[in-house]
């Protein structure tokens, strides 16, 4: 049985923060202009913990951990941190945006077509090399997104595995 977050219903920013990572997200959320509450320092504190989060995952995270939130005001904080440069979105191809709070570098993602595990991967290359395109068409590009699509190595022994075992199944023939 996990331990859920317990919920900080009467919480204010400074009962919030508890840890070295609080109080980063909260110099960071000062830093970017934006007031430090204990619900946008829940929602931050979600997103860590679930790297690449839908709105679902971050909401049920946030209100386990603050009590009295709604979606939409989920929804507002998301768009203000993706604003501010505290989050990134990504948007895979058949799944719902995802948020991550890894937006200090350039990175790239590996996605599963089966399972639809994201996993952060480094450039291959090194620093920011996708950012200067050979013709920019007038562009002032600030953000450039590889992604990296196949199957994870659980899906693929998992399908091994099922191999396997139909090959063992073999049905019975009459005779």
């Amino acid at each position: 049985m996990t331990a859920q977050p317990q919920p900080l219903a009467s919480a204010t920013p400074e009962r919030v923060v508890g840890t070295v990572q609080d109080a980063r997200w909260s110099e960071r959320i000062r830093a970017s202009g934006l007031r430090v509450t204990s619900r946008r320092l829940a929602l931050m504190a979600a997103l860590e913990a679930h790297p690449h989060a839908t709105v679902d995952e971050a909401f049920a995270d946030t209100k386990a951990r603050v009590g009295n939130i709604t979606k939409q005001a989920v929804y507002v904080s998301l768009g203000e941190f993706t604003a501010h440069g505290l989050v990134r979105r990504i948007d895979p191809p058949g799944s719902p945006a995802r948020y991550e709070t890894r937006t200090d570098d350039n990175h790239h993602h590996l996605v599963c077509d089966r399972c639809g595990d994201i996993v952060d991967v480094d450039c291959a290359v090194g620093a920011a090399p996708c950012l200067q395109p050979i013709d920019d068409a007038g562009f002032q590009v600030r953000l450039a997104e590889v992604t990296y699509r196949g199957t994870c190595r659980a899906c693929q022994d998992a399908e091994v595995n099922a191999s396997a075992h139909s090959r063992k199944a073999k049905p019975l023939t009459s005779q």
